[in-house]
């Protein structure tokens, strides 16, 4: 199973459990802006602990591991856990949808889009992927989530609203981060 077999797969299960999602992070800067190796797959879900049972049976050993305990753990804390699809090493980071008014209109914003000849999937906007990806880079992540966002400005610049960018970077804290990002694109 490749990658984009695995995102299929990953997007027909939740559909088949009725759990929203969405796909985020590097997929979807890669949709929106420039592509790039990744080994993983980000998905935002609206999970509740009655969509496990279907969710270990669908990811079962022996291709793949998914601890049902750090699932559990993730579903009543809104936190994060992951799937590994076993034969490729391919991880699923599952984020379970945070219940703040920036992640609930995030997760409203989401649009259908093309993921693959005949299959079509909730993505995250690029605007909340880029305020997502300036969190991440707050919280100490790497260079990487800037260049993304470079990348993704690059590309669908004309298609972003930059506005409401502004307006939520503010009030999420990231607004001098995001000034930076933006001065950055206009160097180059």
């Amino acid at each position: 199973m490749n990658q984009a077999e695995l995102l299929r797969y990953v997007v027909e299960t939740l559909e088949a459990l009725g759990v929203e999602y969405m796909v985020s992070g590097s997929q979807a800067s890669i949709y929106y802006g420039e592509p790039r190796m990744t080994q993983d797959i980000d998905i935002v879900a609206d999970m509740t602990l009655s969509h496990l049972p279907g969710l270990l049976e669908r990811f079962a050993l022996p291709e793949f591991y998914l601890s049902e305990e750090a699932a559990r753990e993730a579903i009543v804390a809104r936190g994060q856990f992951n799937i590994i699809h076993s034969p490729t090493g391919l991880k699923i980071d599952v984020v379970v949808r945070k219940d703040t008014p920036y992640h609930r209109g995030e997760f409203e914003r989401r649009r259908r889009e093309p993921l693959l000849p005949g299959r079509t999937a909730y993505f995250a906007r690029p605007e909340d992927v880029i305020l997502n990806k300036l969190l991440y880079f707050q919280q100490g992540g790497s260079e990487r989530h800037l260049r993304d966002i470079a990348g993704m400005l690059r590309v669908s610049e004309a298609e972003i609203d930059m506005r409401y960018i502004d307006e939520w970077a503010r009030r999420l804290g990231v607004d001098g981060i995001w000034q930076v990002v933006r001065e950055r694109g206009k160097s180059k």
